[in-house]
């Protein structure tokens, strides 16, 4: 691929695997430049408490918010991601059920196909463009506060967490923010080398060939 570039990224459209959500219910696009204090702003104010209808805030850098009509405090959201948002997502999720309580959580995860356009560098030499097809994981996780099905697979109760989430939290907070400080210098063990340097009288060892001046003639008079 050394003789092309590529021209653009296209994702195909999935169906949503939730058929029977409502049309009004908000959805949270979570991309790789979104940044989760504002995506959480957003849907915390869906679900925490009705503010008014002018603070509802536009699509953020590096996201994408939709929301349905209707009434500002909404029953259930989804949250989705793509690729490397996943993990995002998912973090959002977590945090979302900590700051709402009682909220059921249904997650599907799904493949989505991304084709990536190549150009050729030198169209002259003859070459096509390419269109090479990768398939991506995509995730979508409903949080509602109203009852789900418990059978469907990919639920969550209330008060149940993420496993791999909260044991990672544990991991960070456990480890010490600051290592153990190195004493520097000392004569602890193993410094062996060089003990009782410095101490006695100094040795100016002599050229070799230079004669050693008799003790007593300083100035080097001639006698």
């Amino acid at each position: 691929m050394e003789n092309y570039r590529k021209a653009r990224t296209v994702e195909q459209p999935s169906l949503c695997p939730f058929p029977d959500l409502p049309s009004s219910t908000p959805e949270v696009r979570v991309k790789d430049g979104s940044k989760i204090q504002n995506l959480l702003r957003f849907a915390l104010s869906r679900m925490e408490e009705k503010t008014a209808s002018t603070d509802h805030p536009g699509p953020h850098e590096g996201s994408e918010v939709s929301a349905g009509p209707g009434e500002n405090l909404c029953h259930q959201i989804m949250f989705t991601g793509v690729g490397h948002s996943v993990v995002k997502a998912i973090t959002c999720v977590e945090i979302m059920k900590r700051r709402v309580h009682g909220l059921h959580q249904l997650t599907k995860l799904v493949y989505r196909t991304v084709q990536e356009v190549w150009e050729p560098l030198e169209p002259e030499a003859g070459l096509e463009s390419l269109t090479v097809s990768r398939n991506v994981p995509s995730v979508w996780v409903l949080l509602s506060r109203d009852s789900l099905d418990k059978d469907q697979p990919g639920y969550q109760a209330p008060g149940s967490f993420d496993a791999l989430w909260a044991q990672a939290l544990k991991e960070e907070a456990a480890t010490p923010k600051h290592g153990p400080r190195r004493k520097r210098g000392g004569t602890g063990a193993g410094r062996t080398d060089g003990a009782g340097r410095g101490k006695g009288p100094r040795k100016h060892p002599g050229r070799p060939g230079d004669p050693r001046k008799p003790l007593g003639h300083a100035g080097g008079g001639q006698n």
